[in-house]
Formats: structure tokens, sequence, C-alpha cells
């Protein structure tokens, strides 16, 4: 059994390939195009916005711009005016008209009512399609998503951070409320790290780490940092290879728990 490539993505109207790609982390611009022949949609030009990334995003996009979902990110917190700067600097480096996604980054407490409606204006203009904001604060996404402001979430949820599992998807239903994004999905790469397992225990692979997120229902599509193809080609098996098995979830949750009893990076 393999993961449908495709889903709708919550109530947005948008369909959703089940991996998406950051520009993070070092894929070129030959890499985008893969992915995206590979039915990756969903690329992210978060806050690192390198340049062959973005090249990649320009190539894809002559090809067909309503096949993929462009995310631009702003983490301003100041001038509402500076926000709306930062993403009209993306579009402009990207030589488009609009983002399908301005995302709010990392966000623990509802915007501002000025940086709201400094985003609402962006869309209103037609320069963004979709609002989303990210956050480490699972709690605050039900009454975020009620609000009816948003139309899609990033949150953090992995084998060692299932609170969302709580806090956040028994009270967000994944057809009819927005689009569910996960990220940090191998817990900044801990959960492939040799030296941070269970005594015998072999480390995960980054698929069986994008695997556990995606046999989550309410998981829609999760963004991936590939640093190169062997990285992009990684992430795009989970697809084929399909939910986790009841055997390869006890292991990964195991190792989830043994982690989580850790301490965390950036203690959160």
């Amino acid at each position: 059994m393999t993961f449908q490539k495709i889903v709708p993505f919550g109530n947005t109207g948008l369909e959703v390939c089940r991996i998406g790609i950051s520009a993070g982390y070092g894929l070129d611009a030959s890499g985008v195009e893969e992915a995206v022949d590979h039915g990756a949609n969903y690329l992210f030009f978060g806050s690192m916005r390198r340049p062959s990334f973005g090249e990649g995003i320009k190539r894809v996009v002559k090809k067909g711009r309503d096949k993929v979902i462009i995310v631009l990110q702003t983490y301003w917190r100041g001038l509402p005016r500076l926000q709306t700067w930062d993403i009209e600097r993306g579009l402009c480096s990207l030589g488009l008209d609009y983002a399908d996604v301005m995302l709010m980054g990392w966000f623990n407490s509802p915007p501002g009512q000025r940086l709201i409606d400094e985003a609402l204006k962006l869309k209103e203009a037609g320069k963004i399609k979709l609002l989303g904001i990210s956050t480490h604060n699972r709690k605050s996404v039900p009454p975020m998503a009620k609000s009816g402001v948003f139309d899609l979430f990033h949150i953090r949820y992995n084998a060692a951070h299932r609170g969302a599992e709580q806090d956040i998807f028994p009270h967000v239903d994944p057809v009819s409320g927005p689009g569910m994004v996960a990220f940090t999905a191998t817990r900044w790469g801990q959960l492939l790290n040799p030296k941070k397992m269970p005594p015998g225990e072999a480390p995960l692979r980054a698929a069986d780490a994008y695997r556990f997120c995606l046999s989550n229902p309410h998981i829609h599509t999760i963004t991936t940092g590939p640093k190169n193809r062997a990285q992009l080609q990684e992430a795009l098996s989970a697809l084929e290879k399909g939910p986790l098995d009841h055997e390869e979830m006890a292991r990964v949750k195991m190792i989830g728990d043994y982690l989580y009893r850790k301490k965390s990076v950036f203690g959160i």
C-alpha cells in the first residue's frame, strides 16, 4: 500500500502532494525540477531563500504555474508595512505576480491585528491566495483555526513530539478544516542519529520519519529540507513505501519516546 501522492489540502480548495520541499538546506534548481516531476508541488521558499532553489521555482513555473503551490514565509514582527515589503521582495525575486501561500513564521500566540490586517490587504490585492501561520504552541492552533483568519497551519509533529494528537487533531477536521503541514519530521535530525538511539537500536531512515507523520490523516503534507538529490530521493521514497505497519509504528514510537525523555534541543 502506497500513499496517495495528491490529496485535498483541507478546505483550501487546493490539492497538495504529501511531500513538500523546502529551500533552506541546499537543494539546487535541477533538484527542484526533479521533485516537481515526481509530484511534489508544495514549494516552501522560507526564511532562507536560496537563489538556486528560486531558480528551480522559476523553471517549474514556466512549465505550468497552476501545477505548483508557492509558499513565501515572513518573520516580520514590527511595522506591518515591512511584512508586505518582504513578501513583495520574494515575489520579485521569483518573477511572480502572486504566491499561493503567505506563511507568518513562528507565532506562538496570535499575531497582532495590524499584522493580520496587512496580510489580508495582500490577499485582497491578489498578491497571496492563502494565509498560513507556523507555530510551536499547539494549543494556540484550535482557536486560531476557529477564527477563520488562517487557511493553513505549519505545526511541529514527529515521533518524539506527538502532542498534536491531543491538542490539535481532535479539534480540527482534516476535511472541512484548514490545511495542516508538519515540520521537523526528523526532530532536527535526531531521529536519524545513531548516537541518539536507545542502546542496541538502529536509527530511523528519513523516509520512516516522514511515513510516521503521513500515516496520520490529519497531516496533509510535510516539509522536507533535502540538501542534495540523494536526500530528495529518500524523501520521495516515503510515498511509495506507504503507511507504517503495526510493528514499524511501535518501533518508531518507542524511539520517539526515548528521545522525548532526553533534553530537547532549543528547550522545546
